[in-house]
């Protein structure tokens, strides 16, 4: 595999495949890339010279071009293409470069264009500009020396229902997962955004995800996670107003009162400057052809929640659907109490990968079936702090990892972390 470093954990069933290769930026934390039945979850690239160590000279185009070759290096790697690529993020440190971004991502993806995200923050590890996450399909799976589904295909669609754009599709789906692209609170009519304040702007950025949701007939209580991007923090209860209006969205989920799993960032700015941004990923029950019917029907969402750890009444803990439980974003709050843990980042640090660990076992999984971890820090510079309290829960370095400074935390934390775990065992409907 061009001179990849592998380590397959859990041998029976799907595997979790960590892979690293030396024609990119490698790190004793996390690796490049975990792949884990059909998905390969790739750690955010930053625009690092893989040989030197170092952050490639120039400005944005440059470092742009390092963060996407970096990319290409790894999916590469292990001979797949970016054709591959079904969802790319670009972190920005300044919104203004993210033209200049556009023509260099314009030169990696020439013809099909995944999903994406973009969004400025407040800083980036090593002070670099720009920083870029990518998730690849992994058709042949991890089931150990035996190919899972045969070749699935990739289905990607757009509707003119919802804002379009020739830099990426609306939503790509691949085996069980549909990823739609961050929606922005635009008309798709006039293409501007909508008038009025944060809450008219979630209401149309919801709008849009329901949009392209009906046109590829999925029912909007399928979306297992939901990130969502603020210009300011304190717009988080407007929104939240809106947003219990849209989930749950049919009787089935209001009986059982269904929400996704939850992240809720700090954006620094965001396209267009709006006030809001909102991502979804969404179950796909019935797979992308060719799959067996026993491989694509009947399978089920599976919330959980566990009293030792935070509960909050918008979001679900962890959101199982298929081979992949989403974990919702982890502040460092006593689950008992509610409130922030006293103490330093190392403390807020270790909270958070408590509760992670806590809601991970309460679904009879293990730290190691974690195949990705965010890692989002009030201040950049506390990083190495963080990294001292993390390699305890991850001796192996095994996760691939995204680590983004931002400008505030719900509850003034410094620290939040959210997290995607391996399912080897699937959600097949209850016996």
């Amino acid at each position: 595999m061009n001179g990849c470093n592998a380590v397959l954990t859990r041998n029976t069933e799907n595997a979790v495949l960590a892979r690293n290769t030396e024609n990119a930026p490698k790190s004793s934390l996390y690796s490049q890339t975990v792949a884990f039945s059909h998905y390969n979850n790739l750690s955010a690239q930053l625009p690092i010279d893989p040989k030197s160590g170092e952050l490639v000279a120039g400005g944005i185009k440059e470092q742009a071009e390092q963060c996407f070759k970096n990319i290409k290096a790894i999916v590469d790697s292990i001979d797949h293409a970016m054709s591959d690529v079904v969802r790319i993020t670009v972190f920005v440190k300044n919104i203004k470069d993210i033209d200049a971004v556009d023509e260099v991502y314009k030169t990696f993806f020439t013809s099909y264009v995944p999903t994406r995200t973009i969004v400025a923050v407040a800083a980036l590890p090593m002070d670099a500009l720009v920083q870029v996450e990518a998730l690849v399909s992994n058709g042949e799976g991890t089931i150990p020396n035996a190919p899972q589904a045969g070749d699935l295909i990739k289905l990607t669609n757009n509707t003119a229902n919802a804002p379009t754009s020739t830099l990426s599709t609306q939503t790509v789906a691949f085996s069980h997962y549909n990823n739609i692209s961050a929606q922005l609170p635009i008309d798709p009519k006039s293409g501007k955004l909508v008038t009025g304040g944060v809450k008219e702007q979630a209401g149309q950025c919801l709008k849009n995800i329901k949009a392209i949701l009906e046109s590829i007939d999925v029912p909007f209580d399928d979306i297992v996670k939901i990130n969502i991007f603020l210009k300011n923090i304190s717009d988080i209860e407007a929104v939240n107003e809106v947003y219990t209006t849209f989930f749950p969205d049919s009787a089935i989920a209001r009986a059982v009162a269904y929400v996704p799993a939850r992240t809720i960032v700090a954006a620094s700015d965001l396209p267009m400057h709006a006030l809001v941004q909102i991502e979804a990923v969404v179950s796909h029950g019935d797979g992308t052809p060719p799959q067996a019917v026993e491989d694509r029907h009947g399978i089920i969402i599976n919330a959980n929640n566990t009293e030792n750890a935070p509960i909050c009444p918008l979001s679900t803990q962890t959101v199982a659907f298929s081979h992949y439980n989403h974990i919702s974003a982890q502040l460092p709050l006593d689950a008992k109490t509610n409130e922030i843990v006293a103490g330093d980042v190392k403390k807020q640090a270790g909270q958070c990968l408590k509760n992670l660990k806590a809601i991970v076992e309460s679904i009879d999984h293990v730290m190691d079936d974690v195949v990705k971890v965010n890692i989002f820090l009030k201040n950049i510079a506390d990083i190495d702090a963080v990294d001292e309290v993390y390699s305890t829960f991850f001796p192996g370095g095994v996760p691939a990892r995204r680590t983004v400074g931002v400008s505030a935390l719900p509850k003034d934390a410094l620290i939040q972390i959210d997290a995607v775990v391996s399912n080897a065992e699937g959600t097949p409907p209850k016996a």
